[in-house]
């Protein structure tokens, strides 16, 4: 005997319309923010490239974001070196090849390790606390008091950090390598006796111009994308679809952004590789 199916358990008409306006109102969403970021992102470059500058801002954020993330970024390539010169080793022993040591360690802190690492760090030192302290200014209402006093934010708080950034980040990008390249050296040829001159000379003979320009072009575009995102989603505060106002609502912002920036950071990451490779 044949039952019918029990009507409670089919999505009514109602139910299926509400599910595609939720949808539809998602994705408009999405595509007002991608609008917006883009439209921010647009406005700082112009603004970072044309005069009047301010240098002392600029120079106080290059203090901020890359003087004063040397020691988290030397300590971080040495134990990467290490580990990675450890790791390869034990690797390498096993196929005799360990005087490609130099080779593998240099190549792995050049072209990806370095790059992504530093840009990592950045976003947890320096980015976080950037969104932070500008979302903090959005709730405050400073830069409001900024445009009534006829000084453009983007100018005065965007463009400074946008460009110090930019530097920073290959700048500290290459003294990991330094570092990280250091601690391999001390892992390889101190502890477990690698010949020092195979160690430098395959280094030297392997890790070319493009490696070393494949790291430089991740670097620039990782800081681009630290800068562009943590100071978006702050001076973007006051558009955001819930009310991100108060001090849960910046703590969530500021969650928001390192997450994103460093997902992205491992997006990009990807695409320079497939790229340049």
């Amino acid at each position: 005997m044949s039952s019918t199916p029990n009507a409670s358990h089919q999505p009514s008409f109602v139910q299926l319309l509400h599910t595609l306006e939720s949808i539809g109102a998602t994705t408009l969403f999405t595509i007002r923010r991608v609008g917006m970021f883009g439209i921010f992102l647009a406005i700082s470059i112009m603004q970072s490239v044309t005069p009047p500058f301010h240098l002392g801002r600029f120079a106080r954020q290059l203090l901020f974001v890359g003087a004063r993330s040397w020691l988290v970024i030397t300590v971080s390539g040495a134990f990467v070196g290490m580990v990675v010169a450890l790791q390869f080793y034990d690797t390498l022993v096993r196929f005799g090849s360990v005087s490609l040591l130099g080779s593998a360690v240099g190549l792995s802190l050049v072209r990806e390790l370095g790059p992504v690492l530093t840009a990592l760090m950045v976003i947890g030192r320096a980015g976080s606390a950037i969104c932070a302290e500008i979302c903090i200014m959005r709730t405050d209402e400073q830069i409001d008091a900024l445009e009534c006093m006829s000084i453009d934010p983007y100018r005065y708080l965007i463009a400074p950090r946008l460009v110090a950034t930019l530097v920073s980040v290959p700048l500290l990008t290459a003294l990991f390598d330094v570092v990280g390249i250091a601690g391999g050296y001390l892992v390889g040829v101190v502890l477990f006796g690698v010949s020092a001159g195979s160690y430098l000379d395959g280094m030297a003979e392997t890790v070319v111009r493009d490696d070393v320009m494949m790291g430089l072009v991740k670097s620039f575009l990782f800081g681009a994308v630290i800068a562009w995102i943590c100071c978006g989603k702050g001076f973007l505060l006051h558009r955001e679809r819930r009310g991100a106002f108060g001090a849960e609502g910046v703590s969530r912002v500021t969650t928001s952004a390192v997450v994103i920036s460093s997902i992205t950071v491992l997006f990009v990451d990807y695409l320079v590789s497939a790229v340049m490779l």
